[in-house]
């Protein structure tokens, strides 16, 4: 190629693409990004996040006292997933965590912080870094207008259709089209997947996720597996396609995220029987499937005032508290009136919950974790399950690199959803924040490592 019109290419303006045009751009790069959706400030899974990128030994971590290290933090993946993680992967992303955080608050001004007033299932020490009202709509606003300060095009909306690659297998262009059916190519050397996953091809989720099929997608709608179809054309490898995060706390018909906060805090998540079916503590992920296998397929989770007020510096708890969908009563038969469940199952299960939470016996589902018991004033969100996002997708190396035969594609890069993450298999190994590491750290990688003019 005698010169590219562009050195790189990004398909997508979430997280994981802004983190690969930025880092692309530190390095002198030119960069266009694509995005096919008009609405992906709001609609993109970073922007839907809760903000929270989890990193083993940083500043943030020793400032507050706590041990940590990015050994330790894979240790805790690998725990997590039962050693099913992609190696490559984990390995590659706890490794570069605490410079990625870094990199955010030096270079672009992030204002990160670490989070201490409650623990997330799965992770030994506190480690999820976050902005003041954990929302990923103010993260990707951060980045979104750093991208812009670089000079950095995002053209929207802007669909990818193919790569090309030259005869020996190197990418060398890009084509993507427009709404009225007009396309663009241009000559590069890089082109970066952060498409996101597959979580809205209702075709895919049925074929590589079948025990979530059907569930309610609260993720981007952008997500049509647009990854896995360049992939296919290019021969590439895939794996870890049936890896994805589940969430069991979804405030139905509202829409609108119960944090898990409110769990780790103290609250039970009960059935329309008025029982508890499982320790709540175990993660949100796993909780997906468990709420939907209840009957009506929906659930409530039963917190009180105390709860409330230490979520209130949830955007999410903010955004849930304006919608509505939190029902409030001052004693147990008030909540069982309010929510339609049975008064003596929900006294009984509350009453059993509290004599865990006081340490007075073994708790029946094997909960350990318990801040409080529940106290009135009581509160409680009807809720389901939803499928949020998938997390395997294209393999790629520890720099980002698309393989295909186990070799890299020179100029191929996948981040974020596109990706084979470090989840392992199932919803059963997300640990907090795996998404958003996998979207900015594979970014990040694959924006150092890209080809810049010259090279």
């Amino acid at each position: 190629m005698s010169g590219p019109d562009v050195d790189v290419v990004v398909a997508g303006a979430g997280g994981a693409g802004l983190a690969a045009a930025l880092a692309a751009r530190q390095r002198g790069a030119s960069v266009v990004v694509l995005e096919h959706r008009v609405s992906f400030r709001e609609g993109c899974n970073t922007a839907m996040s809760t903000a929270m990128v989890p990193a083993g030994g940083t500043r943030w971590q020793a400032e507050a006292g706590i041990v940590d290290s990015p050994a330790q933090f894979l240790a805790d993946v690998m725990a997590k997933t039962k050693g099913t993680a992609n190696p490559q992967v984990a390995n590659a992303l706890t490794t570069v965590a605490p410079e990625l955080v870094a990199w955010m608050a030096d270079h672009l001004g992030v204002p990160l912080a670490i989070v201490t007033d409650f623990h997330y299932p799965g992770h030994c020490v506190d480690r999820c870094h976050t902005v003041p009202d954990r929302a990923g709509r103010t993260l990707h606003g951060h980045l979104l207008a750093d991208a812009q300060s670089a000079g950095i095009d995002v053209v929207t909306p802007a669909h990818l259709v193919s790569v090309e690659v030259d005869s020996a297998g190197e990418v060398e262009g890009a084509t993507w089209s427009f709404p009225d059916g007009a396309t663009e190519s241009v000559r590069t050397a890089n082109v970066v997947l952060a498409a996101g996953g597959f979580g809205a091809n209702a075709e895919r989720v049925a074929r590589h996720l079948p025990e979530i099929s059907g569930a309610w997608h609260f993720g981007s709608d952008g997500n049509t597996g647009d990854a896995l179809r360049i992939g296919d054309a290019l021969g590439a490898d895939m794996g870890w396609l049936d890896a994805y995060q589940g969430h069991g706390s979804v405030a139905t018909p509202h829409g609108v995220l119960v944090t898990w906060a409110t769990v780790m805090h103290g609250a039970v998540i009960v059935n329309l029987l008025g029982d508890r079916f499982d320790d709540e503590t175990r993660g949100y992920s796993e909780f997906a499937r468990r709420v939907l296998d209840q009957p009506g397929g929906e659930a409530w989770v039963v917190f009180d005032a105390r709860i409330d007020a230490a979520c209130r510096s949830f955007k999410d708890h903010q955004d849930l508290a304006a919608s509505g969908a939190i029902r409030t009563a001052d004693s147990i038969d008030e909540l069982a009136a309010t929510t339609g469940l049975s008064a003596p199952a929900l006294v009984s299960t509350l009453a059993d919950a509290a004599a865990s939470a006081n340490h007075a016996r073994p708790d029946g589902y094997g909960r350990t974790a318990w801040e409080a018991p529940l106290a009135a004033p009581y509160a409680a969100v009807k809720v389901t399950g939803a499928l949020f996002h998938t997390q395997g997708g294209l393999l790629v190396d520890g720099a980002a690199r698309v393989l295909r035969a186990g070799a890299p594609v020179t100029g191929l890069f996948a981040a974020g959803g596109s990706a084979c993450g470090m989840s392992g298999h199932g919803a059963d190994g997300y640990l907090a924040g795996n998404g958003l590491l996998a979207a900015l750290g594979l970014g990040y990688l694959a924006g150092r490592a890209v080809r810049t003019t010259g090279q």
